[in-house]
């Protein structure tokens, strides 16, 4: 058996999130309290109380989902459950905790890393005005072709008939306009901070990547697969590439799933709020098995 490990994206976040996994695991409380130090502002407390409009800003949940995440694996080592671990990847900002599971950072490197690519985010969204709709039920290939149409760009393909269009706020309403007037019937805007993986996120992709040429990166210890291609990336300037082209690229999240089960994972582990990804999973192959942690007493029953 290989177990694939999978991480959260942004959206996933909720107040409370990971409070369970302080309490129960002195590990896991280490890193929060690490995670404090190292941002100098109260990320746990945060987590734990909220509000929600503070947490779900970009540059908050982001460390929020990172520290997670890594909590729920320092759980999971804890009680000697990585040793069939041998795949990763994360969805969006989790594919920065994929690279931590791995190896490739430390923990305080990649919360560091994780807050800088947040922080740049949101700096970009409210430098512009930006939007995201989801569509659901067409093929990539009429969503390429809307998105031609209207100048907008997919940004997330998340499962077989689920895609994200992200854009400028007015074309993006448009594309939705158009998309209905085509008897699409499910197009939703969504009601998110900005235009995520697409063009308006080059001023926070041009400085993450001068942020990165001073961060230290190692070869992962198992195979982490990067949404930029749905392939494994291996040597430490292909990493950083991966990194720096995925703020403006689209998350081919469908694809590293596949690409994952291909690898041979006969089982995914999620490992973050909500079940998002598991969701996917079995909108995409309904066979394959998979299994969630959010908080202590699901980790344990992995």
């Amino acid at each position: 058996m290989s177990v694939a490990l999978i991480f959260s994206g942004q959206g996933a976040q909720k107040v409370g999130m990971g409070r369970s996994l302080f309490e129960n695991s002195a590990a896991a409380r280490r890193l929060y309290e690490e995670a404090d130090r190292t941002l100098g502002w109260p990320l746990t407390r945060l987590c734990f109380e909220g509000p929600d409009a503070e947490l779900t800003q970009t540059k908050v949940c982001q460390p929020a989902l990172f520290t997670q995440g890594m909590a729920l694996l320092e759980v999971l080592r804890e009680r000697g459950r990585l040793g069939d671990v041998g795949l990763a990847a994360g969805l969006s900002l989790g594919e920065i905790t994929a690279l931590t599971a791995a190896g490739v950072f430390d923990f305080s490197t990649g919360l560091r890393v994780v807050a800088e690519r947040g922080r740049l985010m949101q700096e970009a969204c409210e430098r512009s005005r930006g939007g995201m709709a989801a569509i659901i039920g067409r093929t990539r290939g009429e969503v390429a072709a809307l998105c031609g149409e209207f100048d907008v760009e997919a940004a997330n393909f998340n499962a077989p008939g689920q895609i994200i269009i992200s854009g400028e706020a007015a074309k993006v309403l448009a594309a939705v306009e158009g998309a209905r007037a085509r008897g699409w019937k499910k197009v939703v805007p969504l009601n998110v901070a900005g235009a995520y993986h697409s063009r308006l996120m080059e001023p926070a992709r041009a400085a993450f990547a001068e942020f990165l040429e001073g961060v230290p990166f190692k070869p992962p210890a198992f195979a982490v697969f990067t949404n930029t291609t749905g392939r494994p990336v291996s040597s430490p300037e292909e990493i950083r590439g991966a990194l720096v082209r995925q703020v403006v690229s689209p998350v081919l999240w469908e694809d590293c799933m596949r690409g994952m089960a291909a690898a041979g994972a006969s089982e995914f582990w999620e490992l973050g709020p909500g079940g998002v990804l598991a969701g996917l999973a079995r909108r995409t192959e309904p066979g394959w098995a998979v299994r969630s942690a959010s908080e202590f007493a699901e980790a344990g029953a992995l």
